[in-house]
Order: C-alpha cells, then structure tokens, then sequence
C-alpha cells in the first residue's frame, strides 16, 4: 500500500510539474523513510555521490562538448556536405541528405539534440526548395536525429553499459547495426515520400568534384575514424576516446579551420558544463533509486509474477517495450533510463536475454521517445532552433513514430542484428 503511495507521489509531482530531480528524489527519500528508516542519512548521501564517481561517466562531458564544439563549427558543415555529394543526386535527395548527414554527425556527437539543432540549420531550408511539404520537413529533421543515439559514440549507451556493467565497446558495435537498419527505414520513407509528391534532387556531381569535397572535409571525417578505430582495435577505451575527441575537435575547429574563437570556445564550454551538470544530477538520483530497487528486490517480484503467468522472454520484452514508449511520453530520456533499467535489467538477464541486446532494445526506446509527443525532447529542440510551433512539428513525426515501431519489433525478436557485429569483432 505504502509503496503504491509512493509511486502516486511522483505521478502527482511530474503532473504538477516539478523538476525531474524532484520527481525522483523524493519518491525515492519517501521510499527509505517508509520502508528503510534505519539507514542513515549519510549512507543515502554516500548513495547519491558515490553512484556517479564512476571513470565511465566521464566521457559523457567529453561527448557534450566535442558535439557542441563541432555543431558551432564547421565539421558538422564538412560531413553533411561529404553526404550530399555522395547521395544528394539519388531520388529523394535531400531528404537522404538529412538522413545520412544525421547518422554522420552522429558518430561523432553521440547527442540526438545536438544533431537536430545542428541539421536544423543547414538542411531544412534545402528541403523546403526541393518540394518536401513543410511537415515531412520536420518530421524527418527530428526523427533522424535519433540515430546519433544508436550510431556510436552514444552517451545512452555508455550511460546504460554504467547502470548494467556491460561493455561500452560491445554496445557500441550492436550499436553501429540498428542505427544503420533504422537510417535504411527512414531513408525507404523518403523515397516513398519523394515519389509521390515529386520532389527534385541535386543534379549528379562529378567523380573529381566529389573528390574536391571529400578531401575539404578530410579533418572531418578523421573524427570518426579515429574515435571508433581507436576504440574497436582497443587503442582507447570509450572514455578515452572522449576525451581524444575533445581535443582534436578544439584543434581542428581553432587551429586548423578557424572557425572558432576563443570567446565562441569559452561559451560552448560553459553551456556543455551547464548540460553536463543536468544529466549527472539525474544519474545521482538514480544510482540512489537503483539501491532502493535492490533493497525493496523488484525484480525478483516481477519475475515471480511473470512465473505465475507463466510468461517468457517474448512477453517480457512486449512488457518492457510498452512502459518505455508510456514514459518516453512524459519523461525526459535520462529520467526514463533511470527509473525503468533498474527493475527490469536484472529480469532481462533471469531470462537469458543478452545484456547487448537488451541494450539496444532500451536505447531505441529511449529514441522513440525523443520524438514521441507531448514530450519529446527533440520536438522542442526543433521548435527552438528553426522557430517553428510544437504543434505543427508532432504533425510531422507520426508516420516516423510508425516507422520506429515497426524497427522496435524487428530488433526486439531478431537478436542477430544487434548482436551480429560484436561478435564479429569480439567473438
């Protein structure tokens, strides 16, 4: 009873509209008072310190910054460019453009918001001159971004290889093949899209011009290769990855590009820490709820039910595949991360599904989410950079929202996918 009343309290909080750090915290103080009264106070703030004192998470800020410093300057620019004129002459063109100019910049970013405020700028005017309606425009626009979070380096996945210990590199190469399945959905839905309203392309450019433009953007494309080369060949760990990419975006957008002063690096610093601060406040609240979890053994509770029921792995992953896409509507990702991993990642595991597949079952989740109204964070981000209503932009992400879903079923019950490139690369 009492624990149903704590589970009221956050919904009573999030509905009245509090910050999420109040949403979790003290749902999660009421829960040890309730239930816990004699485990000390210091031990709670020993929880909530030491839960993110974890070498791991720092390459989160690393990635922020490196995503900030590139979306503020020109690789981001250089890459999409790279992008078009390899595939802008296709049919579809520009609409192929944002999709693959998303999964570039994302594995360099590892941040969906990063990469819609990022292609807002550049592509969305091409698009509308091309012929694509200005609500497919949109939706496209906010619904590739998703694969920055799939396509690796991804803070998701690093926040949830620290929640489950499971490696970051592993996850990073499960990664690489969804990311690349969902860009080939959207992309098939330009092109349906493009047929039928009769959108123009790009006019084919040349061998020698392409090459002009791939070698202007060489110091671009070194990004990808060197934090994903040095990861897979096991040069750099994930974090130190981060912080290499860091320092050879600083040197390339400063140094070499000059597309960066000193005072424009100073402000992309100060609003990556003000971003960084955000999600580790929340990862301190959730190591604290991820204890409470343990204590109060829910998932051994949810997996006795699921005995009772006899149900299995399918109807498990049916279960948790429904309460992402319900807190992917009213909660920020991070937030849904926190509160749904805990409870439901030991299960996973008493089932034998692989902690990679469950992984990536997990993170396109949280990227529907990004995109799912009335609360997806991406949809705000567009608003934001492109100046356009919210209402008008939730118009444009449903047929992506299908799309979405329908790539969710196929990685939920073929594992092959996600796990077919970790294997390949780490037996």
């Amino acid at each position: 009873m009492i624990l149903a009343l704590i589970f009221i309290l956050a919904l009573l909080l999030l509905v009245a509209g509090f910050e999420m750090l109040m949403v979790l915290a003290l749902p999660a103080l009421g829960y040890k008072a309730a239930f816990f009264p004699t485990i000390p106070d210091p031990a709670v703030i020993q929880k909530i310190v030491g839960g993110i004192n974890h070498t791991t998470l720092l390459a989160i800020p690393f990635f922020i910054l490196a995503a900030n410093l590139m979306g503020s300057g020109r690789i981001a620019d250089q890459l999409v460019g790279v992008v078009k004129a390899l595939i802008g002459h296709s049919r579809g063109g520009m609409g192929h453009v944002v999709v693959g100019g998303s999964m570039a910049f994302g594995a360099v970013s590892g941040s969906a918001p990063a990469t819609v405020a990022a292609m807002g700028r550049m592509v969305y005017p091409e698009m509308r001159r091309a012929g694509y309606s200005d609500k497919f425009s949109l939706g496209l626009l906010v619904s590739s971004a998703e694969t920055a979070l799939l396509i690796p380096p991804s803070i998701t996945f690093i926040i949830y290889g620290w929640m489950t210990g499971t490696s970051i590199a592993r996850l990073f190469a499960g990664g690489l093949a969804v990311g690349v399945v969902l860009g080939l959905a959207f992309a098939l839905l330009v092109s349906l899209q493009a047929r039928r309203d009769g959108v123009t392309h790009e006019a084919r450019m040349p061998w020698s011009e392409r090459l002009r433009v791939i070698s202007a953007a060489k110091w671009a494309l070194g990004m990808p290769v060197i934090i994903l080369g040095g990861i897979y060949s096991g040069v750099f760990t994930p974090t130190e990855a981060a912080a290499v990419s860091v320092i050879y975006a600083i040197v390339v957008e400063a140094f070499i590009l000059r597309s960066l002063s000193w005072a424009d690096l100073f402000a992309i610093t100060e609003r990556s820490a003000i971003n960084t601060a955000i999600i580790f406040i929340l990862l301190a609240m959730g190591g604290l709820i991820s204890f409470f979890v343990t204590l109060a053994q829910v998932p051994a509770e949810i997996l006795g039910f699921l005995h009772s029921i006899d149900a299995g792995w399918i109807s498990f992953l049916i279960v948790v595949n429904i309460c992402f896409f319900i807190a992917g509507m009213f909660i920020d990702p991070n937030s849904a991360l926190l509160i749904l991993v805990p409870p439901l990642f030991p299960v996973a595991q008493s089932l034998g599904i692989d902690p990679v597949h469950f992984g990536m079952i997990v993170t396109l989740n949280i990227s529907l989410g990004m995109i799912t109204p009335p609360f997806g964070l991406d949809i705000f981000v567009a608003s934001s950079t492109l100046g356009k209503p919210v209402e008008q932009i939730i118009r444009g992400v449903w047929p992506f929202v299908g799309v979405n879903l329908l790539v969710l079923l196929l990685i939920t019950y073929i594992p092959q996918i996600s796990l077919f490139i970790p294997k390949l690369i780490y037996g």
